[in-house]
Order: structure tokens, then sequence, then C-alpha cells
């Protein structure tokens, strides 16, 4: 879309109401209703925000059908719980003002607003600069502008929020050479006298990660979603794992941690504690152990429950030999099999099929390497 199309698409808004109409708008039958109204142009425009809106209620729930949307742009807009844990974040450091650089559809823009902050909005794409003024203009103290990141000129009180768009053409890219903003720019805002904040992807390597910086990895619903760096004068510079929408909040720390094989249960820590380094800590704080070297699953002997790991009571330990587990599901009749698995290579979808489970019984299957060597246990989630 460009930006001219992006202005009718906003400036008529009854072809975005009539394709809204529509039971189902990537139908035939919908784009030859609506361009009995309107022109080809705008009502396949029209047609494919209405769908975009029914994708996006997955992640914004009913404002989706308020918001004026880009498949790029859903799929990088942050989740609101997110966005308003990050400006909570910033206005408890006495924050008053925030440049989005790199705004998107401005997801996260409206959370620093609705916070309370004066927010410049800041987009390099002018057609999704135009969608993101829309998407932001009955919120006060928000001015959004069609430009690049490296261009603005910040005040010496404006916070910076980098988001870099992570793409590589049509394709999402973890290559820090295919970020926008270049990552050399980006990690220089950190740098600032005032601070800033960066949204990155979940698997950003530790390396990468700038002396002196905090990191937070956040896991909304149990999903990793992204990690948020943060300068020092802003926020204590350590690695951390956040669990939304709840809060709770584990750092990590170099705690000595014990490989003791597997126990009577098993627990699984949450992806962000994985991502952040924080197992040690969780382990020492859950009195557990680790259950194999290098290995992120967490053994114990009694029921343990935390917000930061799914607990597993062990029912049995078997080989990890395809005959046997082919053998054990046959057994007892498992047709709904979950196989879970951590250090080995192997395709827990193609396992499987392998397995060949049939019947009307379900079971959990974790595979793992342990000090006797790999093995399949068969687990039931506690509690």
């Amino acid at each position: 879309m460009d930006a001219a199309l992006a202005h009718r698409l906003v400036a008529e808004p009854s072809a975005l109401t009539a394709a809204m109409g529509q039971p189902d708008p990537d139908s035939l039958a919908a784009a030859t209703a609506l361009r009995r109204d309107f022109d080809p142009e705008l009502a396949t425009a029209a047609l494919g925000q209405a769908a975009l809106r029914h994708r996006a209620r997955t992640k914004f729930g009913a404002a989706a059908e308020r918001m004026f949307l880009t498949p790029v742009g859903l799929e990088q807009a942050t989740r609101p719980e997110v966005a308003r844990w990050r400006a909570a974040r910033l206005v408890a450091a006495g924050v008053r003002r925030v440049a989005d650089l790199g705004c998107g559809l401005g997801s996260d823009a409206r959370a620093f607003a609705e916070a309370g902050l004066e927010v410049l909005a800041v987009e390099a794409d002018e057609a999704t600069a135009v969608l993101a003024e829309a998407n932001l203009a009955d919120l006060p103290g928000v001015t959004v502008r069609h430009a690049r990141a490296e261009e603005i000129e910040l005040a010496a009180d404006q916070v910076a929020f980098g988001d870099p768009a992570r793409r590589r053409g049509a394709e999402r890219s973890w290559r820090i050479e295919d970020f926008q903003p270049a990552w050399d720019f980006v990690t220089g805002l950190l740098q600032r006298s005032a601070g800033a904040m960066l949204k990155l992807g979940p698997g950003l390597p530790h390396r990468l990660i700038p002396a002196g910086v905090g990191a937070e990895w956040i896991s909304h619903d149990g999903s990793a979603v992204e990690v948020t760096l943060t300068s020092a004068v802003l926020a204590d510079p350590v690695r951390a794992a956040v669990l939304l929408p709840a809060g709770e909040r584990i750092v990590a720390s170099e705690v000595p941690l014990p490989v003791t094989g597997v126990g009577a249960y098993l627990l699984e820590p949450d992806p962000a504690v994985i991502r952040s380094g924080a197992v040690p800590a969780l382990a020492a704080e859950l009195g557990a152990t680790r259950l194999a070297d290098q290995i992120a699953y967490l053994s114990a002997e009694e029921p343990i429950s935390s917000p930061f790991a799914t607990a597993f009571e062990v029912l049995e330990v078997l080989p990890y030999k395809e005959k046997t587990l082919r053998s054990w599901v046959r057994e007892h009749r498992i047709g709904t099999l979950e196989i879970k698995k951590r250090g080995l290579e192997l395709d827990p979808a193609v396992l499987r099929r392998r397995l060949r489970p049939s019947g009307p019984e379900r079971a959990t299957l974790v595979l793992t390497p342990t000090p006797e060597g790999a093995r399949a246990l068969v687990v039931r989630r506690a509690g």
C-alpha cells in the first residue's frame, strides 16, 4: 500500500465499513460486492484491512476493530500488555518525554501516551506513518512524523525507544546486519544521557548485548515474545525474566547448580527464564537441581509450584529407543501423544508419526539427556 492509498483508506471510512460487514473479506463474493460501490484499488485495500483486523483480534482484542494495519506492522506490533508494562517502567523511572523511533502502527506509542508521557512517534515508511497517525489520533500529547530515525534530533530530556525493523525483504530476519535502523545506531541510543529502551527479538544472543545495559526477557502467557534492553540510567543493568500479564520477575545470577539426574519431579522453566540465563537462580530459589549438564530441565523430589516453571511428575523412565517407545505407546493405547525434548537432535512431529499413536489414552514424553544417557520420561503435569 502506498501513502496515497493509505490516506484514501483513512479519509473514506465507508469503504472499510462495508468491508467489515463482509462475513469473509478474502472471498470473491466480498470483492464483487465492494466493487459495486468503490473502485477496485480502494475495495481491495478495504477488504485487506478487514482481513487484517480479524487476524489482529488475537493480539489486540476488540481494539483491533478500530485499527489501521499492515501485514508487517501487525506481525511486529507489541502486544498491549507488554507495551503497558514497558510504559510503566519508564514512568517509574521519572521519564516524561519519549521518542518512539520506528513506531510502526503505534502500539508502543499508544501505551506511552496512555501512561501520561509526551510522545514523538517517528516512522520511516510513509504509508505506515499515515496509518499510525490515524491509530493515535484520539490521544493527546502524541506527534507522528514521517522520517528516518537517524534524521531526528532528540531533546536532552527525551528518552529514545527503538524497535528496529528485523526483516530482509519480505522475510523476517534475525541477522543484525539486516536491522533498520542500523545496529550501531540503535545500540548507540543506549549511551545517551537521557537513556533509551530497545525492543528486540527474544533470540538475541547474549554476546550482542552491550556492557552495562539491563536486559529483560519478556514472557507473555507462557511464550517468550521479546527482550527489552534498557540504559543503566533507567534501570539496573541486570539480566532478568519477566512474566506477563502478572509481572513476576526473576534476576539471573551465577549460582552453582549441581547435576543429580532424574528426580521424582521434572521442572520445565518458562522460556524467558531459559533465555535470560536465570535457570540457576530459579533452581536455587526452588531448591531444585539440574537434570543434566547444560540442559534447562530441573529435578526435584517434591512437587513445586512456581509461576516460573511447569512441574511434571515423573511416572516412568524409559530408554530412548524408538522400538521401546513404540511398544510402550501401543501397550498403553496412547492416541494423543505430546513430545517435549531438549538437548537431542530430533523432530517431535516426525517421531510422533513413527510411534504410531492410536487409542483412547493420552501421554506426555520428555526426551532428554541424563547422566546415564538419553532417556524418555513419561510424565504428567503436577497439580
